[in-house]
């Protein structure tokens, strides 16, 4: 049973295919890749200078490390634009000389206190809460800004407890020079 009219079912015809041509290209043909990718590096570090916080990307002991609690592996991440509170809480605003709202987190400057404002006892504590407030504010604004752990987590009123620093330098201590702030003594003393 062979000859030209024999069909083998389980064979197949073997076709002869040509394979298609493949164009080479230039070796500088996907340098154009290289200022895109660049481009979109720069972006993304634009954007990310303008997350307000790190706590809402990362854990909070994780967020905690980076914004320079304990080992501080990175220093002067946190910014924001800081507003005033007219209201009891806020996100990014400024209450009084020594407290203010960041990220929806109401934070008590650990290392100073600052005349009161709500209420002032007098018109000189007043007048004293109200530029530290100001100037709290000014500093808050001026860049990238630090949350250093305190000795205490949160105070009785349920604040953060936390040092601010910017480039090692206390803001506590830039509002004592300024005769704004007095040190921190484990209580309040009046200010009239």
């Amino acid at each position: 049973m062979s000859g030209p009219d024999f069909h083998y079912p389980h064979r197949r015809a073997v076709r002869h295919r040509r394979k298609p041509l493949r164009r080479r290209r230039g070796v500088g043909s996907n340098l154009w890749l290289t200022p895109v990718m660049a481009v979109a590096f720069v972006v993304s570090l634009a954007t990310f200078q303008r997350v307000p916080t790190i706590t809402g990307i990362l854990p909070a002991p994780v967020a905690e490390l980076f914004a320079g609690g304990e080992g501080g592996a990175a220093r002067d991440a946190l910014s924001a634009r800081f507003g005033f509170c007219h209201s009891g809480s806020g996100s990014n605003c400024v209450v009084d000389g020594d407290t203010f709202w960041f990220a929806g987190e109401k934070y008590r400057i650990a290392d100073i206190d600052t005349p009161e404002t709500h209420p002032a006892r007098c018109a000189e504590e007043a007048a004293l809460g109200e530029a530290a407030t100001g100037r709290l504010q000014l500093w808050l604004n001026d860049g990238a800004f630090t949350l250093e752990q305190a000795d205490r987590d949160t105070d009785r009123y349920g604040r953060k407890l936390r040092i601010v620093t910017r480039g090692g330098m206390s803001v506590g201590s830039v509002l004592i020079d300024e005769g704004l702030a007095r040190p921190w003594e484990g209580r309040r003393r009046p200010w009239c």
